[in-house]
């Protein structure tokens, strides 16, 4: 229901019982709507006055509202002459029913939209009736408690209606301490999906209001509108104008609300004159790798250099040309590795839910090793997950199909691999043996060992102390690699 910002301009009864005036008041409140980029309704109130009102007060001039009620009610032809020219002028139309025959009413004269008032939640007849139409209710708050409203939120969505919620205070005019523009953001929360807005009710120069509620939130806004002075709280044409280029610019302050804005050039150029730039803390050769280690950060930057911004650990730099010591960091070849890690640990996670293996919750150490780099990753490399490293060390490694670790040996830990999932291949000493789930192999101290997954697979390494630098391989290529890991300390 809820494209554009909805800006609905109540008439009430403030027609005066007149089809003039009330033409009047719309065609008035047209002329304010150039230049918006809203959506713009009008909204009557309906009430069948031969059963609405008791047999018995009909005749009560003395009681407000039968008086007032009585003396504004037009006839079937005049509402329908004010409905026309609504649509002529390309208003949304809306009416508020007060009984079931207004329903009736509503659904025969083809309003767009059924308007719930707040004295009608819950009204379970009315209620009842309104959902029986295909129409789209806008329902107002004021006064109605969680209890009641939580049950009235069920109600429509177990009816699958097309519905949004007003906040409304429901006193005519409303002071600014009675405001409770807090609600806006609390019924956003307790009812996710649902769209909200303000039924507003303050002194209509008063514009900072409609400001906040969409700072809130709100997307759908109402206001009386009169065009001779009727009442405190509804706003003439002027009013309501200025109402909406507080509106137009609050909008325009608060920006976009389903994803993070685009930032500025000048915002960007603003902020990278502040930032450090990336410098050598040696002579670095061309095609060398560029990493930490290698950089230092000062003030001020040049332009197309390497920012401290720039370095993580998901990011290597390589040298296009010679960088001498002390010389910025520029013209080198960038490689992000995010997108391809995260994948990694996304389909080791996947392996470990289908087999129902737990990791521990929180922070956990995850190292995703790839020995001759990432891009051979599936042929070389493994996920492994640090449980506990202590006197003695417990990790889970995750391995794909195909994967193996190529030789190497510890001087330090000894280790025993308890197979938990998929089938494996271990070349122990040269002597290679097949192993499957529920098998356990002893690894001591110094002993050579190639471990090869044959499927998907997940193994328990028990161990003493683990040390970072106890892994000595026997190919040169991956003693020199030295980004053949990369570390995580959060489990995705």
């Amino acid at each position: 229901m809820i494209k554009k910002p909805l800006f609905i301009f109540e008439m009430a009864n403030n027609h005066m019982g007149s089809v003039e005036h009330g033409l009047k008041i719309i065609q008035e409140f047209h002329k304010i709507t150039d230049g918006f980029d809203f959506d713009f309704a009008f909204k009557f109130q309906f009430r069948d006055i031969p059963t609405f009102i008791h047999p018995d007060y009909k005749e009560r001039m003395d009681i407000k509202y039968v008086k007032r009620f009585t003396e504004t009610a037009l006839s079937r032809a005049e509402w329908v002459t004010l409905i026309r020219e609504i649509k002529r002028l390309g208003f949304i139309s809306i009416c508020t029913p007060f009984d079931e025959k207004s329903v009736d009413a509503i659904e025969e004269l083809h309003f767009d939209i059924i308007k719930i008032g707040s004295c009608s939640m819950p009204d379970w007849p009315l209620l009842e009736r309104i959902v029986k139409t295909d129409k789209p209710i806008i329902a107002s708050t004021a006064a109605v408690t969680f209890y009641d409203l939580d049950q009235i939120v069920n109600f429509f969505q177990h009816r699958e209606r097309d519905f949004s919620l007003m906040h409304c205070v429901g006193e005519y005019p409303t002071p600014e301490e009675h405001l409770q523009l807090n609600r806006i953001g609390l019924f956003k929360n307790r009812y996710p999906g649902v769209p909200v807005g303000f039924s507003t009710h303050e002194e209509p120069t008063n514009f900072s209001v409609v400001q906040l509620a969409i700072a809130k939130g709100a997307r759908i806004f109402e206001k009386h509108v009169q065009i001779d002075k009727v009442n405190d709280y509804s706003a003439t044409p002027e009013q309501a104008l200025e109402w909406l280029r507080a509106a137009q610019r609050a909008f325009k302050m608060c920006g976009v609300t389903d994803s993070r804005s685009i930032s500025t050039i000048k915002e960007h150029s603003d902020l990278r004159q502040f930032k450090r730039g990336a410098f050598a803390k040696r002579e670095i050769k061309k095609g060398e790798a560029v990493g930490l280690k290698d950089m230092f950060f000062a003030f001020p930057n040049q332009e197309g250099q390497v920012l401290a911004n720039d370095v993580s650990r998901y990011t290597h730099f390589y040298a296009n040309k010679t960088i001498k010591k002390n010389g910025a960091v520029i013209d080198v070849k960038k490689v992000n590795i995010r997108e391809k890690v995260y994948s990694i640990v996304e389909k080791a996670d996947k392996i470990l839910k289908k087999h129902r293996i737990p990791i521990p919750s929180g922070k956990t150490d995850i190292s995703v090793s790839y020995h001759y780099g990432l891009d051979r990753f599936y042929e070389v490399g493994a996920v492994l997950i640090t449980c506990i490293n202590r006197e003695y060390c417990k990790k889970l490694i995750v391995m794909f199909a195909g994967q193996g670790l190529p030789i190497h040996h510890h001087k330090k830990k000894e280790e025993t691999f308890y197979f938990l999932a998929g089938d494996w291949t271990i070349d122990l000493e040269g002597e290679k043996k097949a192993y499957k789930p529920g098998d356990i192999l002893t690894v001591e101290r110094g002993a050579t060992h190639i471990i090869k997954a044959t499927t998907d697979g997940v193994l328990e390494e028990v161990s003493s102390t683990h040390y970072p630098s106890d892994s000595y391989y026997e190919d040169e290529k991956i003693i020199k690699n030295k980004n053949r890991r990369t570390l995580l300390t959060y489990w995705i």
